[in-house]
């Protein structure tokens, strides 16, 4: 399966979630997994990358150009395959063509957006693919909350708490990805309009 990894470029975050993903990235290979990732060499991307390439993995990076042009974030420099397209939206696109599962590790505002839009397109029907939170120290407590809280508001269905599920235990993590369960609901079963 190819796995695309969601998460943080910051190289000043918590040595712990650098640890678990570089783990993540080393049980993908061991479980026959391949990498799809957003390109970065620092914080939790980088970390992904190397405990798949420690582990003898596959590593497709995609990263816009004026990443590298603008001194935006360091490149990871030994994906197998390095796309760069223009923009961020390219970017997207090209991750979720070449992805089977998503998981979302620990971020920021990038992160969430792709976690949001990956969700969406799930609530839209334009993909069954599944979707894991990585809730390495509760990272996405505040997250769940905030979903949950929508849901008594009724912003979103309840139904859409089923599109993706959530996890701080690896051997979860992958269980999860590996034997997706759950029905397979419609748009007007996911949301009002």
């Amino acid at each position: 399966m190819r796995i695309c990894v969601y998460g943080a470029a910051s190289p000043t975050i918590d040595p712990e979630y650098i640890q678990k993903v570089e783990e993540l990235g080393r049980e993908m290979v061991a479980r026959g997994h391949s990498l799809v990732f957003g390109g970065g060499g620092n914080g939790v991307m980088g970390a992904a990358a190397r405990g798949v390439r420690d582990a003898g993995g596959h590593i497709l990076g995609v990263i816009p150009k004026f990443f590298d042009q603008e001194n935006v974030e360091a490149l990871c420099d030994f994906c197998d395959e390095l796309i760069q397209p223009d923009t961020m939206r390219q970017r997207k696109q090209i991750m979720e063509d070449n992805s089977d599962a998503f998981i979302v590790a620990p971020g920021g505002i990038g992160t969430f957006e792709e976690f949001f839009e990956i969700l969406t397109l799930k609530q839209l029907c334009r993909h069954n693919k599944p979707i894991v939170v990585y809730n390495i120290k509760g990272y996405y407590n505040e997250l769940n909350a905030m979903m949950q809280c929508s849901i008594e508001k009724n912003f979103i269905r309840k139904n859409c708490l089923e599109l993706y599920q959530t996890t701080d235990d690896l051997q979860e993590l992958f269980s999860l990805l590996e034997n997706p369960t759950g029905k397979t609901l419609s748009v007007k079963e996911l949301k009002d309009g």
